[in-house]
């Protein structure tokens, strides 16, 4: 009697976005070989949400952005498919990383989810350590057995049902299109994790906001080898400083803003 083979499981794509063209065009490229690709967009102004509509492949939904947890909490609602592939929209799973994906969950004794660690681009070219080549991220894994956090608004992180694999191949995340949006994505991070903060009744301190910026950067230029990288681990490091400082300042900020409030309700 002939053996029954098991049924080829499926996967859907996830990706959200705001303002990605020249970027994302290669990311849907690359996942392709998903069964569903769906879009989250947060109302782009560049033509992002546009171009996606038309393309034979995407189901693409626009949902307004109030964090990047919420953000993906919501997409990840979308799937139809169990086995789940996140990615952002600006990066790229390399041929080898879809044989190994495609092969993982087909295994019958795959775990939940699966860490990824990634090749960061600096425009086109790598960028080898400045603080990046020990970074992971949950990036596949069963939608039944896991859940983001609702502790973090950004960096979110994953709760899983089960056990975490790693893969061998890494995803390519280009990091840095230009100075000014690289700026722009750290001091939006920097604002975010402030309100974590103020959620968490941590208070601004001046001494923090002089000595963990540039603990930052001494950390990730020096001992995490940034000045191997040339001009690129230069600007890498300030702009991630730079995040650290936006992150006091926008405290500060949300302290005096509750102050006000406090007082004009007072009697």
């Amino acid at each position: 009697m002939p053996e029954l083979s098991t049924p080829k499981q499926k996967i859907s794509a996830l990706i959200i976005t705001y303002n990605e063209m020249g970027y994302i065009e290669k990311c849907i490229d690359s996942v392709s070989f998903a069964d569903e690709i769906i879009v989250v967009d947060s109302y782009s102004t560049d033509g992002t949400y546009e171009h996606l509509l038309a393309h034979p492949k995407v189901k693409v939904i626009q949902n307004p952005f109030e964090n990047f947890t919420a953000q993906k909490s919501f997409t990840l609602k979308q799937a139809k498919n169990d086995w789940v592939l996140f990615l952002d929209a600006d990066e790229v799973v390399t041929q080898k990383l879809q044989n190994e994906i495609t092969a993982t969950i087909n295994d019958p004794e795959a775990c939940e989810a699966y860490w990824f660690y990634r090749k960061f681009m600096f425009q086109n070219t790598p960028l080898n350590f400045s603080g990046w080549q020990t970074d992971k991220n949950h990036r596949l894994f069963r939608k039944s057995k896991v859940r983001f956090t609702d502790k973090k608004l950004v960096h979110e992180t994953l709760e899983v049902d089960g056990c975490s694999g790693i893969l061998k191949e890494k995803l390519t995340h280009y990091c840095y299109k230009d100075y000014e949006d690289y700026k722009g994505k750290m001091l939006k991070y920097g604002q975010l994790k402030a309100k974590e903060d103020f959620y968490k009744e941590k208070h601004f301190n001046y001494v923090l906001m002089t000595v963990k910026p540039l603990w930052k950067f001494f950390n990730h230029y020096i001992i995490r080898f940034g000045f191997l990288d040339g001009k690129k681990g230069i600007k890498i490091c300030y702009l991630n400083a730079l995040g650290v400082l936006e992150r006091f300042r926008e405290l500060k900020r949300l302290e005096k803003k509750n102050e006000l409030a406090y007082y004009l309700v007072m009697p």
